[in-house]
């Protein structure tokens, strides 16, 4: 297991193939996905658990397996989407339902801010969430980033929120 950071109640690790099962509480969860263009088929989950982990390995940045330190359990993914890494970065943060409400998101978008932080080429991070999506909003504003405006986005075809951090 490669550890990337600890919180207080949560670990951040480099997705392994063991964690593709639990992927289905979140990823592939209809309801979970509901606002961010619907649940990945449970097939794609490894081609995704593998492209995160490459991700990692590339550029030193991705999106991570969040583990509930109490259970040991994968609950949820946070981290980052990276184009090209001297570009901003995308922070993105899905949760099984059945951890919904435990301020897992908050914790883990915090923990993972730092973890840029440490990274010599990101400069910036941007997150965007569905307008609806009130808790994302939210989170994000909690956690220090900027509201720039609304941003059309093609992956999920609508105006989005978007809202930006400089790190340097």
């Amino acid at each position: 297991m490669i550890v990337i950071t600890e919180t207080e109640r949560l670990i951040l690790k480099v997705f392994e193939n063991s964690d593709v099962e639990a992927m289905k509480t979140f990823w592939g969860d209809r309801e979970v996905m509901e606002q961010c263009n619907g649940a990945i088929p449970h097939e794609h989950l490894v081609k995704v658990q593998e492209g995160y982990s490459k991700c990692h390995d590339v550029n030193g940045l991705s999106v991570y397996a969040v583990v509930e330190k109490e259970s040991g359990n994968v609950v949820g993914a946070a981290g980052f989407n990276v184009q090209d890494i001297n570009e901003p970065v995308e922070l993105i943060y899905h949760f099984a339902k059945s951890v919904w409400g435990k301020g897992y998101a908050t914790e883990s978008a915090m923990a993972c801010v730092k973890y840029a932080e440490q990274h010599p080429k990101v400069k910036k991070v941007f997150a965007s969430a569905d307008p609806n999506n009130k808790g994302s909003l939210k989170i994000l504003e909690k956690i220090g980033f900027d509201y720039i405006g609304m941003k059309w986005f093609d992956d999920t075809n609508q105006e989005e929120p978007y809202y930006e951090k400089s790190i340097k």
